[in-house]
């Protein structure tokens, strides 16, 4: 990932942040699922894992209490956020109201 992260989330295509952490079995379970969103979306959506134990700063400005934690973001702005495993059609609703 190259650039801050504000230069990440100012973007015309949604992001979809998971602040997420190795040791995290939740996390694991929703990682195959966030790899068939992006198969699934394609270009309408990019999906970014940031590892809260490796980026402390950045889970603390965004107040992450738990893991996985997902936000989306459309140029800047957060649209979307929740805790915990979401099914494949509900993060396909999700971004699919924002692309």
């Amino acid at each position: 990932m190259t650039g801050t992260f504000e230069e990440l989330i100012d973007s015309e295509t949604p992001i979809l942040i998971d602040f997420f952490a190795e040791w995290c079995g939740p996390c694991k379970v929703l990682s195959p699922t966030l790899q068939q969103l992006a198969q699934d979306e394609g270009d309408n959506i990019k999906i970014v894992k940031i590892d809260v134990d490796k980026n402390p700063k950045l889970a603390s400005k965004y107040k992450i209490s738990g893991v996985p934690t997902l936000m989306l973001f459309k140029k800047s702005e957060l649209k979307w956020r929740q805790s915990g495993v979401l099914s494949l059609p509900q993060l396909k609703s999700v971004v699919q109201k924002f692309a």
